[in-house]
């Protein structure tokens, strides 16, 4: 086994979520406001079971766009390439990726994400996001979400010093009960405070 992966083992992990944490950004949001109210309240409020599905590998991202095409009486190409191109553009802060990077020598970082296969396909490799991070792990490829995984994540590393930024009031209640340290995203505790927190604490 090589001294990499030892390390990794005996490593820490800080897990780090995407959406609300390090990306405010949404899905089709060239639109005109008109389209994007429309397509809030009906993809994200009426049929929120779709969302879910789609964040579990139930839907393509060209499925619900043929989908959302469709209710807007819109082009299915037109809707795509908006669709793709926002989901390339995402603004994630540099700054923000190069703290956290530096925090690779006490952490195993991992990229921990309830999303969909656009943030695999897209997202990722335009943002570089594998450049920064040990792991990324999104619920669409596991079909399973971060509540699901978490438990089986955290198995033979030391919870303890371990930590979570993630926006879910949820999510961090639930790794705190499995022994591990979390950082709830806030308008008033955002991630670069997190993030100076834990170097804080790692220097007492």
């Amino acid at each position: 086994m090589s001294d990499t992966i030892m390390n990794l083992i005996h490593k820490p992990i800080l897990f780090v979520d995407f959406d609300g944490t390090l990306c405010h950004d949404r899905f089709w949001r060239s639109l005109g406001q008109n389209k994007q109210s429309e397509i809030q309240e009906y993809l994200f409020g009426k049929n929120k079971e779709i969302v879910n599905q789609w964040m579990l590998g139930g839907y393509t991202s060209e499925e619900i766009n043929i989908l959302l095409a469709e209710k807007l009486k819109v082009s299915p190409e037109w809707l795509w390439k908006i669709f793709v191109e926002d989901c390339r553009s995402m603004t994630v802060s540099l700054q923000t990726l190069i703290d956290l990077a530096s925090l690779r020598n006490r952490f195993e970082l991992v990229l921990l994400t309830d999303n969909m296969d656009c943030f695999s396909r897209f997202t990722v490799p335009a943002l570089n996001l594998g450049y920064y991070f040990d792991k990324i792990i999104n619920s669409y490829s596991k079909k399973r979400s971060k509540k699901d995984l978490l438990p089986d994540l955290v198995v033979g590393k030391p919870i303890t010093r371990s930590f979570i930024i993630d926006d879910s009031p949820e999510v961090c209640t639930l790794f705190e009960k499995l022994g591990g340290n979390a950082c709830l995203v806030t308008t008033q505790q955002n991630t670069t405070h997190h993030i100076a927190s834990i170097k804080i604490t790692l220097d007492n």
